[in-house]
């Protein structure tokens, strides 16, 4: 994933996009509450659409099995 990761040291190791502490989730759910892609920006300029796809496949994914949560090791 160019986007997504998770740190143990971040947020509790849940997923977040890189270089934030917005989670993955949270953006999630915002969709399935009916927010779309464009209000969402508004509200977090520091993502952009092709995160937002991103979220989208990886929660599909994760769903799906196909994909875990790796974790990135911090120095």
């Amino acid at each position: 994933m160019k986007w997504i990761t998770a740190d143990p040291k971040i947020c509790h190791g849940k997923p977040v996009f890189k270089g934030t502490r917005i989670l993955v989730s949270d953006i999630l759910e915002l969709l399935a509450s009916g927010m779309s892609a464009k209000e969402i920006l508004d509200e977090y300029p520091s993502l952009n659409e092709e995160m937002i796809r991103e979220a989208l496949d990886y929660a599909a994914k994760v769903i799906k099995r196909e994909y875990h949560v790796k974790f990135e090791v911090s120095a």
